[in-house]
């Protein structure tokens, strides 16, 4: 979202990275149409995930974190959910798809008014990856020792925080 990042090295040799967020009001909002929903329930959810598992195996997801400076502090971008929940933009990637490729055609098709541009999205570092065991919703920063096949990864919201502590924040007005 207009973040670059720069390697810096300090006196001591000690590299960090600083991420530049630019002003919310330095971008373009419009409007989408929503994306419609393929489930009604959360059971409806859990048991579509259960056939696409049988079907597809491994489930792999990506996840973009997408910093904008509002009243000279950083916030992350979220996209809600029928007005109930926020989630980070991203979605699962087609089989044999990169993370990079597949996280710029899902910002693309949530964000974008062209789709078919996806060249324009600056994927920097991978934050983390988080694996869940079978349908549960809580998710683990490790592979537990009692499963031999993960179900999926992606980021938690509460987390980012935590994730972006390694990095050096410069704020543009």
């Amino acid at each position: 979202m207009g973040d670059h990042s720069v390697t810096v090295t300090d006196n001591n040799n000690h590299q960090s990275t600083v991420i530049e967020i630019y002003p919310l009001g330095s971008y373009y909002f419009g409007s989408k149409d929503p994306i419609a929903f393929r489930d009604e329930t959360v059971a409806d959810r859990v048991q579509r995930m259960k056939s696409n598992f049988n079907a597809r195996g491994l489930r792999t997801c990506v996840q973009a974190v997408m910093l904008v400076e509002l009243f000279k502090h950083p916030h992350l971008l979220l996209l809600q959910v029928r007005n109930a929940f926020f989630k980070l933009p991203g979605g699962r990637l087609r089989p044999g798809e990169s993370d990079i490729d597949g996280l710029q055609r899902k910002l693309s098709r949530m964000l974008s008014v062209n789709e078919d541009e996806t060249d324009h999205w600056e994927v920097g570092d991978c934050l983390g990856m988080w694996w869940r065991s079978d349908f549960e919703t809580l998710l683990y920063p490790y592979l537990p020792p009692n499963l031999k096949v993960p179900k999926t990864y992606g980021p938690i919201i509460s987390g980012v925080p935590q994730l972006l502590s390694k990095f050096s924040l410069n704020i543009n007005h």
